[in-house]
């Protein structure tokens, strides 16, 4: 369909070099720059909770930040919990950015929402992202009660680049014999091919840069294997057996074909899926609702899936995890 016209003025706003956006190497705003800017984007109106506290969870490579967002007072007892992993191209953003996108998270399910840093690229090739976010998601699980989480009751999910990450943690809890009731994939980077039509369709000017994607793919990637799956889980050798998924995808955007293609892999393997592409708007729309109401009706949409997949857990919780070993990469093909 036609760019949505909230789309239109969405890009007339990024068009301006005040606007925030990223631009591709080597003529684009240094990573430094576009660091300091990407605060621009993040809505200003945040959601009150009982609880917002910033903690730090134990990582490979040092501390990790981790916002826990709790929706309802601590007297209530544990909640099911969800493990957030920001975007940014493991290059950009941090908890800030998706702030407001988990306490909405964490109202409409009622569930903790633990919004989870990680290291960045360059300074931290792969896989310093996907190691990080694993140790959050398995540190939750190892010991629920310093969260206030519900034990067996735990999802991931992520926007972009943390959707990349979301689907990576989500083979490795496969791997590792960790049940994760769902994951939920908001246009997720899932390859790293770049080849498909959304990506040479919507290469410029519809506020995701093809070309800076591919620049933050080379800083991040760093000479890994391109087909490692924790790099690209549409690779990876099998998909049965991960957990029960959501994909969001946006019809303007170069990740949409690669998110949905990780969607009917997923459906092939007998993962239960459900796969919702928002007609007429473009990447980013999913964390502002404020500019987009079809990233209202998006978040309310992920919010009835989580709720879904966690229902039932809320008391009783789920089966207890034992930590198995680490060792391995989910399987490779290709």
């Amino acid at each position: 369909m036609p760019l949505h016209p909230q789309t239109a003025r969405f890009l007339e706003m990024l068009a301006d070099p005040a606007g925030g956006a990223p631009g591709a190497a080597p003529d684009g705003p240094s990573i430094e720059e576009m660091r300091r800017g990407i605060g621009a984007l993040c809505p200003a109106v945040r959601r009150e909770l009982p609880e917002v506290a910033d903690l730090r969870v134990r990582g490979p490579g040092g501390p990790l930040p981790v916002r826990l967002y709790r929706p309802v007072p601590a007297a209530a007892g544990p909640l099911p919990a969800v493990v957030y992993l920001h975007g940014g191209g493991w290059v950009l953003g941090g908890v800030d950015a998706v702030d407001a996108a988990c306490r909405e998270l964490a109202a409409g399910t009622g569930c903790l929402v633990l919004n989870a840093g990680y290291r960045l690229a360059p300074e931290h090739p792969f896989p310093a992202a996907v190691d990080d976010a694993w140790a959050v998601t398995a540190a939750v699980a190892d010991d629920p009660g310093r969260y206030g989480a519900l034990p067996g009751s735990l999802a991931v999910a992520g926007d972009s680049a943390g959707g990349n990450l979301a689907a990576a943690v989500a083979l490795l809890a496969r791997e590792r014999g960790l049940p994760l009731a769902h994951q939920l994939l908001v246009y997720p980077v899932t390859d790293t091919a770049m080849d498909t039509p959304s990506w040479r369709e919507y290469a410029t000017g519809y506020g995701l840069d093809a070309g800076a994607l591919a620049r933050f793919m080379e800083l991040y990637r760093d000479g890994a294997h391109p087909a490692d799956p924790r790099l690209a889980p549409l690779r990876a050798a099998e998909l049965g057996g991960a957990a029960p998924a959501t994909v969001i995808t946006a019809e303007y955007d170069i990740l949409r074909d690669e998110g949905e293609a990780y969607a009917r892999r997923l459906a092939a393997a007998g993962v239960p899926v459900e796969l919702r592409r928002y007609d007429g708007v473009v990447h980013s729309f999913f964390l502002l609702p404020e500019i987009f109401d079809a990233g209202a009706r998006a978040q309310r949409f992920a919010v009835r899936r989580l709720r879904a997949a966690l229902a039932g857990r809320t008391r009783e919780g789920g089966a207890a995890w034992t930590r198995q070993g680490t060792s391995g990469t989910a399987g490779t093909s290709g």
